[in-house]
């Protein structure tokens, strides 16, 4: 189990926790400041890549990714000395993947060169939709022909380039949702993240909804319908699922997406991020403050950010990357996962589910169907029930 997390490589999340304004259908850790002094935010993540490195000093990084909140919020500059504590910290990959997630106003478009300069080499858009009625709805700021604009900069600037829509959408009908994807692959470079709408509790929309004054929503079986053609229409353009909400041409899919999914291991730092971390053979769940000003305090008082660091037993591990690697097209490993859980799946469950239809077995690996993918959670209760 020491070396497990190799599968899946290392890498580094970064959380920035601002945004402009909360979007009402949004359960990250996301806040709304006045005033941001981005100089104590540098500092604090310096901080933490030396507490953090100084365990994990010798691995080869593959990929950092700035998420949030809305990371196109921060300075250039910030994002600049983040990136050269890395490279100082880590052995970092020749092709080390650098993603900041971005939201497609002018203000935050304009510093799109800057965070090439900095060393971002992809980008990902926070389009949500593709027309001003559903933008307004959807609580974001930028309009539709900002959005494309935006999209066109990142496009111009950065090597790699990636997409989000929200499908699912109050009052949207599978035609408008068909006519809407096939504008959205007109626009895809190789890699586009699609959503169905969920109403989360705790968020402004889920608050709504059990008020009863969320209208228009689409009920289940539409929503199954517009995730089949989803897949029909994202797969004939050439950028078929690779996970169960994202599609990419080959070799472009999201390396650092890919380590959660592979069972690999990653730091998270940042008010609330989470990591995965495996430290003298045993692998670790650690979280991080949430709240911003208190997350700053704990790092410049008590040296770490981390509020928790809680040992896996090698149950939750297994269980954990069952739960992951099935998400993607390409499956598990078998061999890895009994390894991890000390035996292999139940021939019976397997060959039932195989019967339905829902997961394709091979003596070394198993995957689960584009109908598996649909009920993933039923699919994984059966596999790893005791």
């Amino acid at each position: 189990m020491a070396d497990d997390w190799e599968a899946g490589g290392f890498g580094l999340y970064v959380h920035w926790p601002f945004c402009q304004a909360k979007c009402p259908y949004c359960d990250f850790n996301s806040h709304v400041a006045a005033e941001i002094d981005q100089r104590r935010w540098l500092s604090a993540y310096l901080s933490e890549i030396k507490r953090v490195s100084a365990e994990t000093g010798g691995r080869r990084l593959i990929s950092v990714f700035f998420g949030g909140g809305t990371p196109s919020l921060m300075a250039p500059e910030t994002v600049a000395g983040v990136l050269d504590a890395v490279r100082a910290a880590w052995p970092v990959a020749n092709d080390l993947e650098v993603t900041l997630e971005a939201n497609p106003t002018s203000v935050e478009a304009g510093r799109f060169r800057g965070f090439r300069d900095a060393g971002v080499n992809r980008v990902s858009v926070g389009l949500q939709a593709l027309n001003d009625a559903d933008l307004k709805r959807l609580g974001r700021l930028h309009s539709a022909a900002e959005g494309r604009n935006a999209y066109g900069i990142a496009r111009d600037v950065f090597p790699r380039v990636s997409f989000d829509l929200i499908y699912a959408r109050q009052f949207q009908t599978l035609d408008h949702w068909r006519s809407e994807l096939a504008e959205a692959l007109t626009l895809a470079a190789d890699h586009l993240s699609l959503y169905q709408l969920t109403i989360e509790p705790g968020t402004a929309f889920g608050d709504r909804h059990a008020r009863g004054r969320l209208p228009g929503l689409v009920e289940d079986d539409a929503g199954a319908e517009m995730y089949d053609l989803t897949q029909e229409m994202c797969a004939a353009a050439g950028l078929p699922a690779y996970e169960v909400s994202n599609h990419a041409a080959d070799m472009a899919q999201s390396r650092h997406n890919l380590i959660y999914w592979r069972g690999g291991d990653y730091a998270g730092i940042g008010p609330g991020a989470h990591g995965r971390l495996t430290l003298d053979g045993t692998r670790h769940a650690t979280e991080t403050e949430l709240l911003p000003l208190a997350w700053l305090k704990r790092v410049e008082t008590a040296g770490s950010g981390e509020t928790l660091r809680e040992p896996m037993t090698a149950r939750d591990h297994a269980e954990e990357y069952a739960m992951m690697a099935l998400r993607l097209a390409e499956g598990l490993d078998r061999t890895r996962f009994a390894r991890l859980n000390g035996a292999d799946f139940d021939a019976d469950v397997l060959n039932r589910l195989e019967s339905l239809g829902m997961i394709e077995v091979t003596a070394t690996r198993i995957s689960a169907t584009p109908q598996g993918r649909r009920v993933l959670n039923a699919v994984l209760r059966d596999l790893l029930a005791d």
